[in-house]
């Protein structure tokens, strides 16, 4: 029998070394032209033709290095979560092969990090739906041109669905849409974890349960959701609200994990959902130190189990909430990996310094023969600075191991 609440403590880890090598893979999005408009229906019409234009490859000048790319981070250097969102699918979905494409796209508000949050889930399996942003009921041309790349057939488990809208998204035209309402982030959360268990054909045995007003602590969920397909529910502070209360009672009584300290989540919260279900906390110091936590955390199926090397990492500025959901399908794919905090000003906080150097590849006699760390840099270098970007990259560097003297 689990303990009611659990407060995670900061481990050290061992290093252990196996034999596998992970290599990333950038792929940046093409020019296209594609359809747009708005949609208020549930279903649109067959899609339309999309007209592709091929524009000749441009090579990156030799200045754009280190903050493009160093040899074991890469960046998605883009200045919006909007442009975050295209860049992600694209690199995702490259396109050409088996698994390259997506079925359906979800459609999510720009103003709404909750939303994009929330629908993070429906990228892991069996949906795999990247998540594309609209802004002001419309699709900016990043949208627009991530959709005419990607070109969504439909996804039979979607009722051949190939954008599903989450709340007050706008709903392209020339495309079938199903639509998920939620006038509040509660009930938008309970709308997506209600319509993900009925397209898995059973909810899950696990929720998370996180601040809706403290995004720096609801950020890393995101990553988690859509490799695991647990939902992503909101709380006030003080007050578990109906919506969220209702769809934890759907997944019978299953296993509850708080992110985030008291301050965010508080102890009365956790006594009202004791009442429906196990509930464990997740919790540390503070937001990079939290995800860290989460990170780091494994309880049966559940949680990352991060504590060694071998992994990919993606690190996301809390100033941009809506990068969490929007850059979510890099953890799920992959290298596969959880959500890591910077600083809000672009440099990287101690704690992640310290994680980074408890999971650093190590070797004894070949690198060859090591394992390696990658990291995916979400943001341009105002968001996440070139220093930290290279910092990160010494940390994920895979080291000789020093021969133990006999």
């Amino acid at each position: 029998m689990r303990p009611a609440t659990l407060a995670v403590p900061m481990l050290p880890v061992r290093r252990p070394l196996t034999v596998l090598a992970v290599l990333a893979v950038l792929a940046l999005m093409s020019g296209v032209a594609a359809c747009g408009g708005d949609s208020s229906s549930s279903t649109a019409s067959a899609p339309a033709a999309t007209t592709v234009t091929t524009q000749a490859p441009v090579a990156a000048p030799a200045q754009a290095y280190p903050a493009t790319a160093t040899k074991n981070t890469t960046r998605v250097a883009t200045a919006s979560s909007v442009a975050t969102a295209a860049a992600v699918a694209r690199i995702v979905f490259p396109g050409g092969g088996a698994g390259q494409v997506p079925d359906a796209v979800v459609l999510a508000d720009a103003g709404d990090w909750r939303g994009a949050l929330a629908g993070a889930v429906l990228m892991a399996p069996p949906l795999r739906a990247p998540l594309l942003y609209t802004e002001g009921g419309e699709l900016p041309d990043a949208t627009k041109a991530a959709l005419g790349a990607l070109h969504p057939a439909g996804s039979a488990r979607a009722n051949n669905a190939q954008a599903i809208r989450l709340g007050t998204a706008a709903g392209p035209g020339g495309l079938r849409v199903t639509s998920l309402p939620g006038a509040d982030p509660y009930t938008l959360a309970q709308s997506i974890d209600d319509y993900r268990s009925r397209v898995a054909g059973r909810p899950s045995d696990a929720v998370m349960v996180v601040a809706a007003d403290r995004p720096e602590y609801a950020m890393p969920a995101a990553a988690y959701a859509a490799k695991s397909g647990d939902p992503v529910l909101f709380t006030a502070r003080d007050t578990l609200p109906a919506p969220t209360r209702a769809a934890i009672r759907a997944h019978g009584r299953p296993h509850i994990y708080v992110l985030g300290p008291v301050s965010a989540v508080s102890a009365a919260v956790e006594a009202q959902l004791a009442q429906l279900g196990t509930v464990t906390r997740i919790a540390a110091a503070d937001a990079p130190s939290t995800a860290i936590a989460f990170a780091r955390f494994q309880d049966g199926n559940f949680g990352w189990g991060v504590v060694d090397p071998g992994h990919g990492f993606v690190f996301v500025s809390p100033r941009r909430p809506g990068d969490a959901g929007a850059a979510a399908p890099l953890s799920a794919s992959g290298t596969y990996g959880p959500l890591l905090l910077t600083a809000p000003g672009g440099s990287l906080p101690r704690s992640v310094t310290e994680y980074l150097l408890d999971v650093k590849p190590g070797y004894s006699s070949d690198p060859v023969r090591g394992v390696y760390n990658h990291g995916w840099i979400v943001g341009d270098t105002q968001t996440v600075g070139v220093a930290a970007q290279a910092t990160i990259d010494g940390l994920l560097e895979i080291a000789p191991v020093p021969a133990k003297q006999p």
